[in-house]
């Protein structure tokens, strides 16, 4: 489903003894502002800045976890995180994960106190990170991470398109045609008609961006990775005739 937003479109049409009404002194709309002029001589130009928003389904999941564990000693505590946390992978691995698609993002050891400097025991954590490449099998990846033990910890997901080429490309083209209907409409409004592009510059996009919360994800039936979506702004100068 492609969604074009009506926010920002900057047009000018200048030429001699020609305004479009608005234009002249001031903002035309709410949502434009002045933007370009012409050089003495050439045709009026418009310059229009389109916008086109594609909606897509990410089919990626991560899962942030790992395990943590206190013991009176640092050798202690750190033999039983790395050992939680090959539990852990096992887990992982046994639930359809991939090896190539785990990674240790965090491993520390440190004192905890009672009252400073009074050592009370050693903490020892170790962070694993999984990728879930097959949204159906989320569930059970966080179930059997969940299943390994008091030491586990979950810390949260996000969710991912693991290929944003296709929407980009419906991206891109909503804002062109975005820019085209307004430049019709505002050469219309000044009895003129829309020329060939002279320029066109991809102005900003927005690739979708993950993010569920571990809390929000696990208050539902099954975890769901929503909709995210794509966004691209293109600028487009065209001659009016």
């Amino acid at each position: 489903m492609i969604k074009t937003s009506q926010a920002v479109a900057s047009a000018v049409l200048v030429s001699t003894g020609l305004f479009l009404a608005g234009l002249s002194g001031g903002t035309a709309l709410a949502d434009s502002e002045p933007s370009a002029t012409t050089a003495e001589g050439n045709r009026p130009q418009i310059t229009i800045v389109g916008e086109g928003t594609v909606s897509t389904t990410p089919d990626i999941m991560r899962l942030d976890t790992g395990v943590e564990v206190r013991r009176p000693t640092a050798g202690a505590a750190f033999t039983a995180a790395r050992t939680a946390a090959a539990d852990l992978t096992r887990a992982l691995l046994a639930a359809g994960v991939a090896a190539r698609d785990l990674r240790t993002d965090e491993l520390t050891l440190g004192p905890e106190y009672k009252e400073y400097p009074t050592i009370s025991g050693y903490r020892a954590t170790q962070g694993v990170e999984a990728i879930v490449r097959d949204i159906d099998d989320a569930d059970d990846v966080v179930e059997a991470a969940a299943a390994v033990g008091e030491a586990v910890r979950l810390n949260g997901i996000s969710f991912e398109v693991s290929d944003n080429r296709a929407p980009l490309r419906l991206a891109r083209e909503a804002a062109f045609r975005d820019a085209q209907n307004r430049a019709t409409q505002y050469a219309r409004l000044a009895a003129r008609g829309l020329g060939r592009v002279m320029e066109i510059s991809e102005q900003n996009v927005t690739p979708p961006t993950p993010i569920l919360g571990f809390a929000a994800a696990v208050d539902r039936a099954s975890i769901s990775p929503g909709r995210r979506n794509v966004s691209v702004s293109v600028k487009v100068v065209y001659e009016l005739e």
